[in-house]
């Protein structure tokens, strides 16, 4: 895990429903190993959105949202 993904899998996990924890952790590792691998894309990103706020505690949502907007615009 580089740097950057580091921090925002703090940010990330953080802002995880309890219960949601484990999911959340593979959701990121594989995202993670996509970015490594090059393989990351607009496309890919766009798909697991609704996965990544579905672990979400509601009241992190927005804050996630602007994370990942952020985010999406260097892809």
């Amino acid at each position: 895990m580089n740097p950057g993904q580091k921090m925002f899998y703090n940010f990330f996990m953080e802002r995880v429903k309890e219960d949601k924890k484990d999911e959340a952790k593979a959701l990121l590792e594989e995202s993670f190993a996509r970015q490594d691998a090059g393989t990351f894309d607009k496309a890919y990103f766009q798909e697991m959105m609704p996965k990544y706020f579905a672990v979400i505690k509601p009241d992190a949502i927005e804050e996630l949202k602007q994370a990942m907007e952020h985010f999406a615009s260097s892809l």
